[in-house]
């Protein structure tokens, strides 16, 4: 792949500076252009955003709203990958945020999202980040931690009121018994833990362990890990420690059915090492009752999917993610609380994967600290703020490590080492601006701003559309709320969207005769585009050949345009595979063609191989308003895909192209051309999907991604009503306000998922710059 290149002002060759500056004279006096009065000195936004363009980092997102909220005060400057013309004059910054939601989400529902689609042109992939907030406040936006004999501490005296911290509130500041600390009934069926005498989890086996617990009762660290197969997760080993944490178990499990992804980078398993085990899930379910006393307590990190994936009932359990708590539904991950309370690394990065006994056995200790110290020393840590620094020294650690030795050498020498730049927030209060931040959770930057919590996205937008005018810096988050965001919701969506992927890129031409010339069907065929694969179909009476190409533009072409021609001597028919999740597919074809991104951008294929970029800039510099010339090329041989995407500063003009192309002849090739399907950043991600190691799914998973839980209707609903949010409190805001809406992404046990960010200003109808 390769960056777009700009070959605006082709067209007009004769006109220089001179004459831009005439012709907006000429404007001016007419009253053209833009319009009259104030319309003339609005803010407009411009972002070439294709290829390996449209990939951004957190820290080039910063420097977008840092400009836009500072201008050139504080050393802010325009962003290195998008430009602000006339940021004076801007509004408003409103960042929109979408917790735990990523790329796939706003692909899964796309059509759901009627609103976003519909009106931010510009788009762009972010990587998953675990400290995203930090990463909008930036630098200085909390004190740096302090390494302890113990762990991290919090910089807050211990003498500061602790009634607010939610481990105070929920056990009190007394010590005691571990009994305090077992998950009850009522919690048990809340946070999904399998439950005895539920019809949900028949065929669980019980283990056994129903004596009456009490305060010395022995405590069990257990921890699995788990691979992903036809069936869904399988167990594929277990560790359990006792409570001086020597080892009881530590086995290696054959799964059931076939590994469809072993997540060797969490889950440490290879193919190579199941190949020797025999024990299976049953063998260890028998050694489970056998180990655990009748009056065992068990104790793990979000312990409910260990106990699913062993397919096993234990009615006493101390969850260590659930025994730390924090405010709203979120949890401390185990290898931050490790660090932070016990002084210990854990899962390190020069590990390939992690391991279930040390999880284990961290767990233990976390739970048997708490119950020794009791929860009001816990408090006293003061976790929360813990962890915004560590990410915030994260963030900066990555920063310098970027730098050049030479340079770290010489910034250390210049600046006192406890002194760090200070975040674009802490400038706005300074210059009188008062940030707005609302959530369900706590957003507050060190005190910097109070954070306003709210139950219900509907009462968060009825604050922000009260608030949101009156400030000029604004961070909204709605969020559809841990059950809807779950780990194994997310992998089966991914799934299913990349079944359906699939399904959209390929096509089935036939019937054919029994000798014909596959050659010529695949040169007829590859004139709508790059081909992935092509196989013959020898299942039906007459042969069919199975086409699955690389972009959607070409499929959709193949389609429209070959579908009933004679092709290698045969009257063929054209068409996608028919499944369930394809009913839809025209639909989304055409919500494709009139979203906002692909607005003046077509698809052009039939490419010879011996064209290069220069010619393809010389051959379209005759077409009027061409904007963005963007050729796509295969990464190992970097020769292009026979295909290129043309964006036109008018929409008109993409139409008048369209009739141009069509039949144009280039070195002897005749090219073919359509509206663009997914010329953006979708683009990419589709490339990424269709080449990533997941791209050949079979249909052992198709059929299970058809039975998706009965909660994905009522899932669609909650996305469409958060969409009308957001359009609401869109149009509650004020021309040239900057608003950015952001997906961003997801990091699991169940994979990586891209974010995105979409962003526009109110009121700029401006294509490019201005």
């Amino acid at each position: 792949m390769v960056k777009a290149v700009c070959v605006n002002g082709l067209k007009r060759p004769a006109e220089g500076a001179g004459g831009r500056q005439a012709a907006r004279k000429r404007r001016k006096v007419a009253g053209g252009g833009r319009g009259p009065g104030p319309e003339e000195k609005a803010s407009c936004l411009s972002a070439a955003l294709f290829g390996e363009d449209c990939e951004i980092s957190r820290d080039q997102l910063y420097e977008l709203l840092k400009f836009a909220a500072l201008g050139k005060c504080h050393n802010a400057s325009q962003p290195s990958w998008c430009r602000i013309y006339r940021q004076s004059h801007l509004a408003g910054v409103v960042v929109i945020v979408l917790p735990e939601m990523s790329q796939l989400h706003f692909y899964q529902f796309y059509l759901q999202f009627k609103h976003l689609r519909k009106v931010f042109r510009h788009r762009f992939t972010l990587t998953p980040s675990a400290n995203f907030l930090a990463s909008l406040y930036g630098e200085g936006a909390n004190p740096k931690p302090q390494n302890t004999a113990q762990g991290l501490t919090s910089t807050i005296s211990k003498s500061s009121d602790l009634q607010c911290d939610p481990i105070f509130q929920k056990y009190g500041g007394k010590k005691r018994g571990l009994t305090s600390y077992i998950l009850t009934s009522e919690e048990l069926n809340k946070y999904d833990y399998p439950i005895k005498g539920s019809t949900r989890w028949k065929g669980y086996v019980c283990t056994g362990c129903d004596k009456q617990r009490t305060d010395s009762s022995p405590l069990f660290g257990l921890d699995c890990e788990m691979c992903l197969t036809a069936k869904g997760n399988e167990v594929t080993y277990v560790s359990l420690v006792d409570a001086r944490g020597q080892c009881l178990l530590n086995e290696l499990v054959k799964p059931q059915s076939e590994v469809v992804n072993y997540r060797t980078s969490f889950s440490g398993i290879t193919e190579e090492m199941l190949l020797p085990v025999k024990t299976s899930l049953s063998d260890i379910q028998t050694r489970l009752k056998k180990i655990l006393p009748r009056d065992a307590v068990l104790v793990g990190h979000s312990l409910n999917n260990d106990l699913q994936a062993l397919e096993m009932i234990h009615p006493s359990v101390i969850d260590t993610s659930l025994l730390f708590a924090r405010t709203g539904s979120r949890r401390f991950k185990l290898k931050f609380l490790a660090k932070a309370v016990l002084g210990k690394e854990i899962q390190c990065e020069e590990m390939v994967g992690h391991d279930p006994a040390e999880d284990a056995r961290t767990a233990l200790e976390l739970a048997q600290f708490f119950i020794e110290q009791g929860p009001a020393k816990v408090a006293e840590l003061n976790l929360e703020m813990v962890l915004r620094a560590e990410n915030l020294a994260e963030v900066s650690k990555k920063k310098d490590a970027l730098q050049p030795q030479g340079c770290r050498v010489q910034q250390q020498s210049n600046e006192p080492p406890h002194l760090s730049k200070p975040c674009f927030l802490e400038c706005l209060k300074v210059t009188g601006q008062k940030p707005l931040l609302l959530g369900r959770q706590e957003l507050d930057s060190s005190g910097l701003c109070q954070s306003n919590l709210s139950t219900s996205n509907k009462q968060i937008l009825q604050k922000a559309l009260e608030d949101v005018p009156l400030s000029t810096f604004s961070i909204i988050q709605f969020s559809l709320g841990p059950e809807n965001l779950s780990s194994r919701l997310l992998a089966e969506l991914c799934e299913k969207v990349g079944s359906k992927l699939t399904d959209m890129l390929t096509i089935y031409a036939g019937p054919f005769e029994e000798n014909f010339c596959l050659k010529s069907v695949k040169k007829k065929f590859g004139k709508c585009g790059p081909i992935q694969s092509l196989t013959v179909v020898t299942e039906t009476y007459q042969p069919y050949v199975c086409i699955q190409y690389e972009v959607l533009e070409a499929a959709q072409l193949a389609v429209e345009s070959l579908n009933g021609a004679e092709v290698a001597g045969s009257c063929i028919k054209v068409q996608r595979p028919v499944t369930a999740a394809m009913l839809d597919c025209d639909v989304l074809i055409k919500e494709l063609e009139l979203d906002v991104e692909n607005e003046g951008v077509i698809y052009v294929a039939g490419l010879k191989r011996s064209i290069t970029e220069k010619d393809l800039q010389e051959e379209f510099s005759q077409l009027k308003d061409l904007e963005m010339l963007f050729l796509p090329k295969d990464l190992q041989s970097a020769k292009h895909r026979n295909c290129c995407f043309l964006k036109f500063q008018k929409s008109q003009s993409a139409v008048d192209a369209l009739e141009v192309i069509n039949g144009w002849t280039m070195k002897g090739g005749k090219l073919r051309s359509r509206n663009a399907l997914a010329s953006g950043h979708l683009w990419r991600w589709i490339w990424q999907m269709n080449h990533s190691n997941g791209k050949q799914r079979g249909n052992i998973f198709y059929k299970k991604m058809q039975q998706l839980p009965d909660c994905e209707q009522d899932l669609k609903k909650k996305v469409k009503k958060l969409d009308n949010h957001i359009q609401k409190l869109y149009r509650s805001l004020q021309n040239n306000t900057l608003c950015v809406v952001l997906f961003p992404g997801v990091n699991s046990t169940y994979g990586s998922q891209s974010g995105l960010g979409l962003m526009g200003i109110k009121g700029d109808r401006g294509r490019s710059a201005c």
